[in-house]
């Protein structure tokens, strides 16, 4: 009995203690590779069925042979889905340019900033042509409405001629042409309310139709004037819609953005009429379209776009909407993003993510 208890004693004390050496042996290697995710646009990622590419998938490469880590790059649609992947446990680590914000850090963790990004405005480059300018007036609408108010005018002259004729001939001539044309005349004057008074009907008839003419105009006049006040904004406002100097310039604008990105998120701070795309190549299209008066997203992005596409009539707008830090992303609580941040900071003073970012960008553009 004596001999067992001995016996039993020992295990309980020396298995813990076995536990822990084990521990400590055995090497700080995940069992299972890491699920990364990547998301974005070139020049920070770029990927086809074979291969990944950019600054945020060579960083990431660093990092992981550094430290270690096994992995396997999955290909996301968008940043959004990416990080709901990350939240639903299907993803280890999402890598890309996305922006650290306070929304997203209360469902994720951010790593330490890698690359610090302007969110700007790219608009059309096409300068406002005489014709751009006069073509509001030559529309539909615009010509129809004149249309109808010839019409009118018309109408009335010929009301007013038919009634003052025979006994007022100073004023409205007998003569058909000239008579119609002076009771338009007069038709027109009252119309704008200027009423220069040198024509007055003086049969009951005359004070009739002038009277109802009166009252109808009261209604016309305001319409006209409304309709002068649009095509008016619209001629003044060619060049205001082609220049964009300061955010507020966006508000009520036809601004199209990337779901899910800060850029859509910005705009709907600015008041802009967001147009949201599956990505930038679709909202890039609906610029050139004439959809959209701008596209807001990452400058890095639209510069690398402007690069690739030097003919495009298209330029980003000298103004800045902000500066944000791009980070990878992890879940909550996840002790891997210590070591990820003690990599990032090695990688900044030591010169070798500026060495990645400068061959990455200018690898790619020397190669356009």
């Amino acid at each position: 009995m004596f001999r067992r208890f001995i016996l039993t004693v020992f295990l309980l004390i020396s298995c813990p203690f076995s536990s822990i050496l084990l521990a400590q042996s055995e090497p700080i290697i995940e069992k299972t590779p890491l699920k990364v995710g990547v998301v974005g646009y070139p020049p920070f990622s770029d990927y086809n069925e074979e291969t990944f590419r950019g600054i945020s998938v060579e960083l990431w490469q660093e990092i992981a042979a550094d430290a270690n880590l096994r992995y396997s790059l999955i290909a996301q649609p968008g940043i959004q889905v990416g990080i709901d992947g990350v939240v639903a446990g299907e993803l280890d680590v999402l890598i890309g340019p996305i922006s650290i914000t306070t929304e997203r850090f209360q469902k994720v963790a951010f790593t330490q900033p890698y690359f610090n990004a302007q969110i700007g405005l790219l608009v059309s480059a096409e300068k406002v042509s005489v014709w751009s300018r006069i073509r509001p007036i030559f529309r539909v609408a615009v010509i129809s409405s004149v249309g109808g108010l010839f019409l009118i005018l018309f109408v009335v002259g010929n009301l007013m001629w038919l009634a003052e004729s025979r006994r007022n001939p100073e004023q409205f001539p007998r003569q058909y042409i000239r008579g119609v044309g002076s009771g338009m005349w007069f038709a027109l004057v009252t119309l704008t309310t200027v009423g220069y008074g040198d024509k007055a009907p003086i049969t009951k008839t005359g004070k009739i139709i002038t009277s109802l003419w009166m009252l109808t105009t009261l209604v016309a006049a305001s319409s006209l004037t409304a309709g002068i006040a649009t095509v008016m904004t619209l001629l003044l406002s060619a060049e205001v819609i082609k220049d964009f100097t300061q955010v507020e310039d966006i508000r009520d604008k036809q601004i199209a953005v990337v779901s899910g990105t800060t850029g859509e998120k910005w705009a709907q701070i600015y008041q802009s009429r967001v147009l949201p795309s599956p990505n930038l190549e679709q909202a890039i299209e609906r610029l050139k379209s004439g959809q959209a008066e701008g596209v807001m997203f990452d400058v890095p992005a639209l510069r690398y776009y402007l690069y690739q596409n030097p003919t495009a009539p298209l330029k980003i707008a000298d103004l800045a909407v902000s500066f944000e830090d791009y980070g990878f992303i992890l879940p909550l609580d996840n002790k891997l993003i210590r070591e990820l941040d003690i990599e990032i900071v090695k990688l900044k003073q030591s010169g070798r993510l500026e060495e990645i970012i400068e061959r990455e960008i200018k690898g790619d553009f020397e190669n356009q």
